[in-house]
């Protein structure tokens, strides 16, 4: 597996990096032995990069997978939604204590809308730079589904790595195009800012033609790395031979879909999370637009009767 420097951080990253919320209950809902056997297979093949969020809820996956390879040395970004110092602290130390690392590679400011969410951020940004500088964290930076998040981030030259969307027909960018949001990756790779993708098949919405989805974001040259999220040794194979340019037949997995329980109440907690509009209550019903959802699962984290699953 080829490896690159993840920009200014001088992190040395795989270029596919293993998305770690599909195996969690977010989604999958895979134990930590079962998706830390498959984390531990991606590991063992080379992946050394594994992308995971306080959101997530899965630090005991990955933390079964190291104890599996012994490769304690695998780079672990993580994200938080912390606005203050206090949340900030609360998320580092959770991520410390639950993973038995005594620093993380990279910690993330998670969904970055602008410059404003950003200000709106500063306190826990700080908190997270006095980590990088005591080396309890080695890179800052932030995650973001908005092309404004990007150029708010280039602002900032503390800023290490940015985890943008992008995709090849700009799915789930909420405030532009593709186009718009390579534009605003090269000026992030100018600044010599580290860059990971995320959502490069759309949330599953570009499975059926996986192929070209995957070859625009590999092709892109300001791109490190670039997370894809897998549940199962037969995916995380066919990601590797596809990153190290062997052949492959179509990818193994089936089409996934935002499921909604018959229980659902239709409270409306959840349309809230949800950053793509992709949500909303009709009558006495919760309605997806799946042109709109990427997947995240975000909404499910906010349903407390455990309506809402990916499927």
């Amino acid at each position: 597996m080829e490896k690159v420097v993840l920009g200014k951080s001088n992190i040395e990253v795989s270029r596919l990096c293993f998305g770690g919320l599909t195996v969690g209950p977010l989604q999958a809902n895979l134990t930590p032995e079962i998706g830390g056997e498959i984390i531990a297979y991606a590991i063992d093949r080379g992946v050394n990069f594994i992308d995971t969020a306080q959101l997530y809820r899965t630090y005991p996956h990955i933390r079964r997978a190291l104890a599996i390879t012994r490769k304690f040395d695998t780079v672990i970004a993580s994200k938080t939604y912390a606005y203050d110092q206090n949340g900030a602290i609360a998320a580092v130390e959770e991520a410390r204590r639950a993973l038995d690392r005594d620093y993380i590679d990279i910690f993330l400011l998670h969904e970055q809308e602008s410059a404003h969410t950003l200000a709106g951020h500063r306190a826990a940004l700080d908190y997270l730079l006095a980590c990088r500088a005591r080396g309890i964290i080695r890179a800052v930076g932030i995650s973001t589904h908005h092309v404004a998040g990007v150029r708010a981030a280039i602002e900032l030259d503390e800023i290490d790595v940015i985890h943008p969307m992008i995709n090849s027909r700009g799915l789930g960018i909420v405030d532009g195009s593709a186009r718009d949001m390579l534009a605003a990756i090269r000026g992030a790779h100018e600044k010599k800012i580290g860059i990971y993708a995320m959502k490069a098949l759309g949330g599953g919405n570009l499975i059926n033609d996986v192929h070209s989805a995957l070859d625009f974001v590999l092709e892109q040259p300001h791109i490190h790395s670039i997370a894809l999220g897998m549940q199962s040794i037969a995916e995380v194979g066919w990601n590797i031979a596809k990153f190290e340019g062997k052949s492959a037949e179509q990818l193994p997995v089936e089409a996934r879909k935002l499921h909604i329980e018959e229980w659902c109440s239709a409270c409306g907690d959840c349309v809230s999370a949800c950053g793509q509009a992709a949500l909303r209550i009709a009558g006495d019903k919760l309605v997806v637009d799946a042109g709109k959802c990427v997947l995240c699962g975000y909404c499910g984290a906010k349903c407390e009767d455990f309506c809402i699953k990916i499927l």
